[in-house]
């Protein structure tokens, strides 16, 4: 695999965006005893708090990505091309990697980040790795929307958390 090309982690994020609106990104975290997990997300941020580069995601607390992220100093995104990886994504999005191994079984490999212990996905060309900087929950009285709360069915227990992570890497790989 191309070892690829960095880029500032505020340019070129069309395909990120592209992404997050139709099929998804990976999340990738660790387990406590260092297996990696990959997980769809459909929503993640990136700014500035802190005056640092961040990328926030958001997980249920009730997933088992909420339990690697809670215990792990820092997570990837890897990205698809357009129209990429589409059974992987679905997979990764609904099945729980406390009962497999979603790399193995979505046919997706992992390889070795650049500055994170977790890995980035080879098969993605857009890689984003991240130290944890802030961990918080979104409790259901912070919520002020209803409709939020009947459209995502929260209930106790079920909120998401923000992960905040701290952009140390950004680049692209020769994936397609």
């Amino acid at each position: 695999m191309n070892e690829g090309r960095g880029f500032e982690w505020k340019d070129d994020t069309d395909q990120l965006w592209g992404a997050l609106s139709s099929g998804g990104a990976f999340l990738v975290s660790v387990d406590a005893a260092g297996r990696p997990n990959p997980m769809t997300i459909g929503w993640g941020q990136i700014g500035i708090v802190w005056s640092r580069p961040i990328f926030t995601v958001l997980v249920r607390q009730n997933r088992y990505t909420y339990e690697c992220l809670s215990a792990s100093p820092a997570f990837v995104v890897s990205v698809p091309a357009p129209g990429r990886l589409k059974d992987a994504l679905a997979l990764c999005g609904t099945k729980s990697g406390r009962l497999m191994d979603k790399f193995a079984a979505a046919g997706i490999t992992p390889h070795r980040a650049r500055c994170v212990e977790p890995p980035i996905v080879a098969e993605c060309s857009v890689h984003y790795e991240c130290r944890i900087l802030a961990r918080t929950l979104v409790a259901l009285p912070d919520i002020a929307d209803a409709e939020l709360v009947e459209r995502f069915s929260y209930v106790p227990g079920s909120t998401h958390a923000a992960f905040f992570g701290e952009i140390l890497a950004a680049y692209r790989t020769s994936r397609a």
